[in-house]
C-alpha cells in the first residue's frame, strides 16, 4: 500500500474512537494494544536520544538542535500526543495512571524551557544533577510510572503482558539511572586526559575552563568530569536503581524478572558502547553491577515466606545481600573491567567504574532497606501486587 492509502486506512480505523470519555473507560483490545505499542515507540526514541546525549556533551559544546536532542524531541512529541489521546478519550488508563502520565508530561514540558534558560544564563551545565535536569528526569519518572500502571491494570494475562511490563520497567530503570552516566563517562574522560588523548574538543575544554575560572588542566578536567561527591554514585545506584528492580519483581511476579530488567538495560548500554566509540564519541563505563543487584533481588524473592508478616525479614536480608552484591561487583568492575578496557585501548590506568567510597555502603544499605520495606508495606496494605500478578500472569 502507498503512504496516502495507509494514512487513510489508519484514520478510518482511529476516528471512531475519537470521542470524549472519562478515564477508566472500557477499551477495545486492539486500541489498547496500539496505544501502548505507541508508548513503546515513544520511549525508544527517548532512550536512543538520551543514550547519545551524554556522550555528545562530553565531546562537543552544547547545541540545542543537536541530533540527540532531536531524537529525544521526537519521542516527547509522540508521548505528548498519546497523553492527549488518553486524557480526551479516557481509553487505556484508569484515573491514577492518567494523572501520573499527565503530571509527568507536564513537568517534563515545563522543565524543557527552564533548562534552555539555564543554559542561556549560566552557559555550559557542568552536571547531569542540576535542578533543571532533575526536573526532566522527574517528569519522565511519573510519565513512565503512569504507563506501567496503565498496562499493568489493563493488559490481559499472558506472555505479551509480562514482556511489555518488563520492557517498560527497563525504560524506567534507564531514566532513574540516567544522571549516573555523568560519572560513567566522566571517569573514562579523566583517564583519556591522563593519557594525553582527551575525548572532548578543545572548544569544549576551553569553555568549561573559562566557566570555572581556571586554565585547562587536571583540576578543571576533574571538575568537569566528576563534579559531584564520589559517594553519590554507589549510594544512588543501590537505593534508587535496586528499588526499581524490587518493584519490577513484585509487579511482574516471576523469578528472574529483576535480573532480566537489569540485563536488558545493561545489554543496551553494552551494545551502544562500541557504536559510539567506533564513530568517534566518548565511551562510558557500563553498569554491569546492576545485573548482580537484580539477581540478589530475585534470590530474595525466591525464599518462600510462611506468612506475609515475614515480608520485612525479606526486605532486610534482601537489602543487605543486594548492597553487598552491588558494592562487590563495583570493586570487581573497577579493577578487572578497567584493566580489560585499558588493554583494548592501548592505555593503562582507566577505571571501569567511577570512584567507590566503601564506607558509603552502610548508608546505601540502610536507604535500600527503608525503600524495600516501604514497597513491602504498600504491597501488603494497599494492594497485594505480587499475589495478584502471580494469579493472573502465570500460564
Amino acid at each position: 500500500m502507498k503512504a496516502p492509502a495507509i494514512i487513510k486506512t489508519a484514520a478510518d480505523w482511529a476516528l471512531p474512537y475519537w470521542t470524549r470519555g472519562q478515564a477508566g473507560r472500557e477499551t477495545p483490545p486492539d486500541l489498547f494494544r496500539v496505544l501502548y505499542y505507541g508508548w513503546l515507540v515513544a520511549l525508544t526514541f527517548k532512550l536512543l536520544g538520551s543514550a547519545w546525549d551524554v556522550s555528545w556533551h562530553f565531546k562537543w559544546l552544547r547545541d540545542d538542535l543537536a541530533p540527540p536532542h532531536l531524537l529525544n524531541s521526537a519521542g516527547t512529541a509522540l508521548a505528548l500526543a498519546l497523553t492527549v489521546i488518553h486524557g480526551y478519550t479516557g481509553y487505556g488508563v484508569d484515573k491514577v495512571a492518567l494523572r501520573l502520565i499527565q503530571w509527568g508530561t507536564g513537568v517534563f514540558l515545563v522543565a524543557v524551557p527552564l533548562d534552555l534558560i539555564n543554559h542561556r544564563v549560566n552557559g555550559l551545565d557542568i552536571t547531569s544533577w542540576s535542578p533543571s535536569h532533575l526536573m526532566l528526569y522527574t517528569g519522565t519518572f511519573f510519565m513512565i510510572a503512569g504507563v506501567i500502571r496503565g498496562w499493568f491494570m489493563g493488559a490481559p494475562p499472558g506472555r505479551e503482558r509480562t514482556i511489555m511490563l518488563g520492557a517498560f520497567f527497563a525504560f524506567f530503570l534507564e531514566n532513574v539511572h540516567f544522571p549516573e552516566q555523568h560519572q560513567e563517562y566522566g571517569i573514562l574522560s579523566i583517564g583519556a586526559w591522563d593519557n594525553h588523548a582527551p575525548y572532548a574538543e578543545d572548544i569544549l575544554l576551553r569553555f568549561a575552563a573559562d566557566q570555572m575560572g581556571r586554565p585547562v588542566d587536571g583540576v578543571m578536567m576533574k571538575g568537569f568530569s566528576l563534579p559531584v561527591p564520589d559517594f553519590l554514585y554507589p549510594v544512588y545506584a543501590v537505593v534508587a536503581g535496586v528499588t526499581v528492580l524490587v518493584v519490577a519483581r513484585m509487579m511482574i511476579g516471576r523469578f528472574g524478572a529483576a535480573t532480566l530488567v537489569a540485563a536488558s538495560y545493561v545489554g543496551f548500554r553494552a551494545v551502544v558502547w562500541p557504536m559510539l566509540t567506533f564513530t568517534g564519541f566518548p565511551p562510558s563505563a557500563v553498569p554491569f553491577f546492576l545485573v548482580i543487584g537484580g539477581l540478589c533481588v530475585d534470590l530474595a524473592f525466591a525464599v518462600r515466606l510462611s506468612s506475609r508478616g515475614l515480608a520485612p525479614v525479606r526486605a532486610v536480608l534482601g537489602a543487605a545481600a543486594a548492597t553487598a552484591g552491588v558494592y562487590g561487583a563495583l570493586v570487581a568492575q573497577s579493577s578487572v573491567m578497567g584493566q580489560v578496557y585499558g588493554t583494548l585501548k592501548g592505555q593503562t590506568g582507566l577505571l571501569g567504574a567511577p570512584p567507590l567510597v566503601m564506607s558509603s555502603a552502610v548508608w546505601a544499605g540502610l536507604g535500600l532497606m527503608a525503600a524495600w520495606l516501604a514497597c513491602e508495606w504498600f504491597a501488603t496494605r494497599r494492594q497485594p501486587i505480587e499475589a495478584r500478578v502471580i494469579a493472573t500472569a502465570t500460564p
